[in-house]
């Protein structure tokens, strides 16, 4: 988490800063970055960094962050759109994953983060659904998931399912950039995985069978 201080710089001078760290990022993945090229990028001194900054993982980690929590936002307005329909929304979310990572830079970014994922960054991707306390967003998404459509008795269970399906999405990911698959072969991958895990917890009424 970054320090106070770098929340008090200008709305600019922070974005100036972490577009400078996105550049780095997507250059190289984490291990291999260099906090000399953010604070030449950013045209910083390298004492400033460190005055916002514990290290290139503190800011690595909150740049992550930034990144995923737009998705998350994003997926509660799917899953209003898809009226709580959770497996549709996780593959609606999957396919415009894939297509902002047709932008090069995003596309580096988080080829470089999945390709190198390690227990950290795979609980920062998945925080949400993994914290026993959540936190508001998640709340926000929870309250929205249609579970008359699931195979499910409580709240409780549909935090697991969610774990579950963040799990095959985290894994397709890094097959998507490990294998290289193309969008339609990543797209009908995961949709066929989805798909089966969908036939074993969807809610099947009486007068269906």
């Amino acid at each position: 988490m970054p320090k106070q201080t770098f929340f008090n710089l200008p709305t600019k001078k922070r974005n100036h800063l972490m577009q400078a760290a996105t550049i780095e990022f997507s250059r190289v993945p984490l291990n291999e970055a260099s906090i000399a090229n953010i604070v030449k990028s950013a045209n910083i001194p390298r004492g400033s960094f460190y005055q916002y900054f514990e290290d290139k993982e503190d800011a690595f980690y909150y740049l992550l962050e930034q990144k995923l929590e737009i998705h998350q936002k994003d997926f509660s307005t799917i899953l209003k759109h898809n009226e709580g329909d959770l497996f549709d929304s996780f593959i609606t979310t999957f396919k415009n994953m894939l297509t902002e990572f047709q932008d090069k830079e995003n596309l580096n970014f988080f080829r470089n983060a999945f390709l190198n994922m390690n227990y950290k960054m795979e609980s920062k991707i998945t925080r949400g659904f993994n914290n026993s306390k959540l936190d508001q967003n998640f709340e926000d998404i929870l309250a929205e998931v249609n579970i008359h459509k699931l195979n499910i008795e409580n709240k409780q269970e549909v935090i697991h399912i969610m774990q579950i399906i963040a799990a095959v999405t985290t894994h397709n990911l890094i097959q998507h950039f490990a294998k290289k698959h193309s969008f339609e072969e990543a797209i009908d991958k995961y949709t066929f995985e989805i798909d089966l895990l969908k036939k074993g917890l969807s809610r099947v009424d009486k007068e269906d069978t």
